[in-house]
């Protein structure tokens, strides 16, 4: 049976939602870039810098529950252009600032702004991806990922010439906004539910638990995968600096190539069937890596575990948007709250159990979230 043509509006839309994903890994990636020259800047030691960068998370976790009763009120659309013109003026505030608590504040706000502009653009994609037959919301994940990767490499080439964070920063961030403002003309205006719209603050359902302790197990494997891969294959393998790199890149390049792949495989097999995969990638990969500590060894593990997370979060969200009674933002505000805590919580713990046990230790038990993954997934009912 032939499928329905795709309507030239829904391509503008998918098109305008992919732009705002891509400038928030884009913006997000350059900040990220040229942290070394802030500190340098900023005259800060290691253990300062952690301080400040906390802040950031901080803002983060603060307006997730302003970000869910933002968008019980208004369309997404609108929540999510505020967000990014925010996004955009914090990054450029970022490279004025002289000192160490003007830096946190500025932080602060970045966090929080990239907070509305996420939750909002996941919404949006949410809509996008009503107007297809198809899954497509894994590859807008995709394209953050790519969006990444070509700002750490701008970061680099104008770190080497010397061009300053602020002008960087600016340069950045007047391109980004303009983008935001061209292509928000064909993003999908998408109203709450008139029952959500009387409420102010609301507790997440009961239903949101499952999508958000699923969320909670990939986001902490993120978490983990960029905290400690490559000091795993340095400490616990005794790979070079730049080996150890590597796998680092190699764990990204499989997550950015699972997310474009993801959606015809969730075509193919169903969502409930890719989580499930998932899952057992993240499980494998973890423990290949824990109990066969060799560079070939760590290097498939850590390209399990980019495929397995790869699609979880994108996926889990268009499940939890379709959740009945609770419109899309809501739903991945709550499913956030949840995951979030994964991300910021359980990388810290891996530290712990490295200094008390070993760092194989600590990626053995983190193989046990993708059990955690499949179980959830398994007991998830269908919506």
């Amino acid at each position: 049976m032939m499928e329905a043509p795709v309507s030239e509006s829904a391509r503008k839309a998918r098109i305008a939602i992919a732009v705002f994903f891509f400038l928030s890994g884009f913006g997000f990636a350059t900040w990220a870039s040229r942290i070394p020259s802030l500190q340098a800047k900023l005259h800060l030691n290691e253990a300062e810098l952690g301080g400040v960068l906390f802040a950031m998370p901080a803002g983060l976790m603060a307006t997730l529950p302003l970000t869910g009763f933002l968008l019980r009120r208004f369309s997404s659309r609108y929540i999510m252009l505020a967000g990014a013109l925010m996004f955009n003026t914090m990054m450029c505030l970022i490279g004025l600032v002289n000192e160490t608590w003007q830096f946190a504040a500025v932080l602060f706000c970045f966090g929080s702004s990239r907070n509305l502009m996420n939750i909002s653009a996941n919404a949006q994609s949410i809509a996008v991806q009503a107007l297809y037959p198809k899954s497509i919301i894994a590859s807008l994940h995709g394209i953050w990922s790519i969006a990444g990767f070509s700002a750490a490499a701008l970061g680099a080439l104008l770190v080497n010439f010397n061009v300053l964070p602020d002008w960087h920063f600016a340069a950045v961030s007047i391109c980004l906004s303009a983008l935001a403002i061209y292509f928000f003309r064909d993003t999908v205006q998408q109203l709450p539910a008139a029952h959500e719209r009387k409420q102010s603050f609301a507790l997440p359902q009961r239903s949101m638990l499952g999508f958000g302790f699923i969320c909670f197990a990939a986001m902490a494997c993120e978490g983990t995968m960029y905290d400690w891969s490559a000091i795993y294959l340095k400490k616990a393998v005794g790979t070079t600096k730049e080996v150890a790199t590597a796998g680092y890149a190699v764990y990204m390049v499989a997550m950015t190539l699972g997310r474009f792949l993801g959606d015809k495989v969730a075509n193919a097999i169903g969502v409930k069937g890719l989580l499930r995969n998932c899952g057992i990638l993240v499980f494998s990969g973890l423990l290949i890596a824990a109990l066969l500590p060799y560079t070939i060894t760590t290097y498939l593990g850590f390209i399990m575990v980019g495929f397995g997370v790869s699609c979880v979060v994108p996926m889990v969200f268009a499940m939890a948007g379709k959740v009945k009674g609770m419109s899309g933002g809501p739903a991945i505000a709550a499913v956030s709250t949840v995951g979030y805590f994964g991300f910021l919580i359980v990388p810290p713990v891996v530290g712990f159990v490295a200094e008390a046990f070993s760092l194989q230790w600590s990626f053995a038990l983190m193989s046990l979230l993708g059990l955690l993954v499949i179980w959830m997934v398994t007991n998830l009912r269908e919506q």
